[in-house]
């Protein structure tokens, strides 16, 4: 019972960030009617205590805060941003780097990669104009590509097509994906993210206890790729396990 009213519960701050206890309490009989006020004052103070609620004054609930997830954007990815934005000012695509995926894993993995999503129509344009710079890049990468030649190269740039409507951010005037994003990605594309397949519930896991993360843009970006009920399956059964 504890995890589906942990399933719930956010459901219950909608629009607003603190609501008082009586409103909650009214919420959770709606859902629960068989839940008596003894068991749901247990049920709170044990969310409470798991840091998935607060009480900032009495008689009032809010949600934890999390941490937006904003990653740490180097001097490199800024500058190729930067090149590809002015040689191609109309064209939407995003710039990240796997290394940003160490923090939620157990293991590091020893090859890290630049990777620039952009619209089809332009990916092979890029891809020559990188390559004249002596750039090391590649266009969708198969698992034989990676084995031969990016597995044992270092400063590695990978162009993906950019699915439309994929769910991106800006911070200081870079395009980046979203966490959400990365989540979906890292469950489809199990070529670029091999090295995360092995912890993939783990860093679920530790995404959604350090960061906000949007359930909702989750599956809508889990439905653009035709994968939502992998994905919906994957994020239930990882926040489960959340204690």
């Amino acid at each position: 019972m504890i995890d589906t009213i942990k399933d719930k519960i956010e459901s219950y701050f909608k629009e607003q960030s603190t609501i008082s206890k009586e409103k909650l309490v009214n919420c959770m009989v709606l859902d629960f009617p068989e839940l008596k006020q003894s068991t749901i004052n247990v049920y709170l103070s044990r969310l409470k205590k798991e840091g998935l609620i607060k009480n900032p004054a009495r008689g009032m609930y809010a949600l934890k805060e999390k941490k937006t997830y904003n990653p740490v954007v180097d001097s490199y990815l800024k500058r190729l941003f930067n090149k590809i934005k002015k040689d191609y000012p109309f064209v939407e695509f995003c710039i990240w780097d796997t290394k940003w995926l160490n923090e939620f894993m157990r293991h590091q993995p020893f090859k890290c990669y630049t990777v620039l999503e952009l619209d089809k129509d332009v990916t092979e344009a890029v891809f020559h104009a990188l390559k004249e710079q002596g750039k090391q890049v590649y266009i969708e990468p198969d698992a034989e590509t990676f084995n031969l030649y990016i597995n044992n190269s270092e400063d590695v740039i990978i162009l993906k097509h950019l699915i439309s409507e994929a769910p991106l951010q800006e911070i200081n005037k870079i395009t980046l994906p979203t966490l959400e994003k990365l989540l979906v990605d890292m469950t489809i594309d199990t070529k670029l993210y091999a090295a995360q397949q092995s912890e993939i519930e783990f860093i679920y896991a530790s995404a959604f206890e350090k960061y906000e993360v949007n359930k909702n843009k989750m599956k809508r970006y889990a439905y653009r790729r035709n994968r939502e009920n992998e994905v919906e399956n994957l994020t239930n059964l990882t926040l489960a396990k959340i204690k």
